[in-house]
């Protein structure tokens, strides 16, 4: 069984529910943060000290208050812990419920396992954290396992989630062009970018652009 582990959670029942949840494994060093921030902190101290945790569990949302933090959500704490410890085992605890956004955890951050918060949710996570102590094969909330077969986001890029996002942001083509050119997104010529929103359109039968960011944002995409 995994010796050390650390929950990124910022709500403290929670915290505690899981900790009584996973002590029953008989885990040596169980550990908790409400900061993304001194989670990624702990994380490297620990490998400094060769003494790295071997799992992380963490929640996606986390309240903000007076304290500025660098990372502010569950992803940007994986992607940064990922960085300095690729090898170490994350399981997502969390409400969300997006396909996309579930999909993208695993596929660009390369989680192991994701647990939804809502019934049963504790004895799905117990088994979790046993089944990728035992093998390699991701593992998902049983309401969920539609979303790692879902073939419909396939052939959806990361290009196409910029240019939605910067749709629903109020952007028009000619400024989605110039912010294309500045980081280096390509195409960013008006024209390649008018004929993507279209081809968009066309996949999500979409009249619109109105209706295309509508319909993004109801898959989680922005």
């Amino acid at each position: 069984m995994f010796k050390k582990v650390l929950i990124a959670e910022d709500l403290d029942i929670i915290s505690i529910a899981v900790v009584q949840a996973i002590e029953t494994l008989s885990i040596e060093v169980i550990q908790h943060s409400t900061y993304c921030d001194d989670a990624f902190l702990k994380i490297k101290k620990a490998l400094q000290d060769n003494e790295p945790y071997d799992l992380l569990i963490s929640d996606l949302s986390f309240k903000t208050d007076h304290r500025e933090n660098k990372l502010t959500c569950g992803e940007e704490l994986i992607e940064a812990v990922k960085k300095i410890q690729p090898d170490i085992k994350t399981i997502v605890f969390s409400i969300e419920d997006k396909s996309y956004r579930i999909k993208s955890l695993f596929n660009n951050l390369g989680i192991n396992a994701y647990v939804s918060k809502g019934r049963n949710s504790i004895p799905e996570l117990k088994n979790a954290v046993e089944s990728i102590f035992k093998t390699d094969e991701k593992s998902i909330s049983s309401g969920l396992t539609y979303t790692l077969n879902d073939k419909s986001l396939h052939e959806i890029e990361a290009y196409d989630i910029s240019l939605l996002k910067l749709l629903s942001n109020g952007c028009i083509l000619n400024e989605i062009s110039v912010k294309f050119k500045n980081t280096g997104i390509i195409p960013n010529g008006s024209s390649s970018i008018e004929k993507r929103i279209n081809k968009l359109k066309i996949y999500f039968k979409a009249n619109n652009n109105v209706h295309l960011i509508a319909i993004a944002k109801d898959l989680g995409l922005v």
